[in-house]
């Protein structure tokens, strides 16, 4: 089967090496986003799926948009059978939705319908979700609107943040689309509509990381296992005026009370802050311009007091 993937994060790259390593299909083209400068010297950085495609031998087409119609045109010559998604970044154009014979299949990290949008991950994690899983869904024109091929669970542990939640699905996202995509051409498995009750789970912004001390504790650890590594969970403490980013590495929810974002203890065993209800026991925090610490070690050189708070 001629097939044309797309993808640019990591989160796609267990899906192409499944399937470039199946000699069921041939990989005839990997559409990825152009690459884009990174860090303090902005070095342009090429995609996790770029990099894996050039080890694979595979030719790599990088289109600033998706609606661009000579890559359009470009993908029609190619003749694809199927087009396979997963973390590609861009919304598909009709005009490539109708291109395959089969259509457009889409690996979706979320148990849709809930859960649409960019970062399901994440949010589901956020809102103390116990389970999610792998959805593959034939692609329409809407976001994540599509009809549904096939699902599979998977539990969000207690000790699960994003990064483990990410890795554990992209390789569920990619043993389902291998077991999916032959019954799928064959006719042996027939797409369904989505049921009723869709949440959305919209791009992850920096703000996103800013505890709310007024949430319960056990929301904001969720938060912070959703947000890790980036953007993180922080605070913001008063220091000679001026407001300084603090940044929480490590906590756990214990049963002490008090008022939201106060600090109730801090001490060897870690700094006890107020929450809308219960506490959380920082044990591993982060003051802007300096190193990551235990809370003990953070403690000889800082001076938190009992009743000062957070914001």
């Amino acid at each position: 089967m001629n097939i044309i993937f797309m993808g640019t994060a990591e989160l796609s790259y267990a899906s192409l090496e499944r399937l470039a390593a199946d000699p069921r299909f041939n990989i005839a083209a990997v559409v990825t986003q152009p690459d884009k400068p990174r860090g303090r010297e902005l070095h342009l950085q090429q995609p996790p799926v770029k990099v894996l495609a050039q080890q694979l031998g595979l030719p790599v087409l990088q289109p600033p948009r998706a609606r661009d119609e000579a890559f359009i045109s470009e993908l029609r010559a190619i003749m694809p059978e199927l087009i396979v998604v997963a973390a590609y970044g861009h919304i598909l154009p009709q005009a490539i939705l109708d291109l395959p014979r089969y259509g457009c299949l889409n690996v979706h990290t979320s148990l849709l319908p809930r859960y649409r949008g960019a970062a399901p991950i994440q949010w589901a994690i956020a809102e103390g979700e116990t389970q999610t899983g792998a959805t593959i869904m034939k692609m329409d024109a809407g976001m994540d609107t599509g009809p549904i091929l096939a699902q599979m669970p998977t539990p969000i542990l207690p000790e699960d943040d994003s990064a483990s939640l990410h890795n554990r699905l992209a390789k569920l996202g990619a043993e389902l689309l291998l077991k999916t995509i032959p019954d799928y051409v064959s006719g042996r498995l027939q797409p369904g509509p989505q049921p009723e009750g869709a949440t959305y789970a919209p791009k992850i912004k920096k703000e996103d990381g800013h505890i709310n001390w007024n949430l319960a504790a056990q929301s904001i650890f969720n938060r912070m296992r959703a947000f890790k590594p980036w953007p993180g969970a922080f605070t913001f403490l008063k220091h000679d005026s001026k407001s300084l980013l603090l940044k929480i590495w490590q906590a756990d929810v214990v049963d002490n009370k008090g008022p939201a974002g106060q600090i109730l203890s801090a001490g060897e065993n870690g700094i006890v802050i107020g929450c809308g209800d219960r506490a959380l026991r920082v044990t591993e925090l982060q003051l802007e311009g300096g190193r990551r610490m235990r809370a003990r070690e953070f403690l000889t050189g800082h001076s938190l007091k009992v009743g000062e708070s957070l914001k």
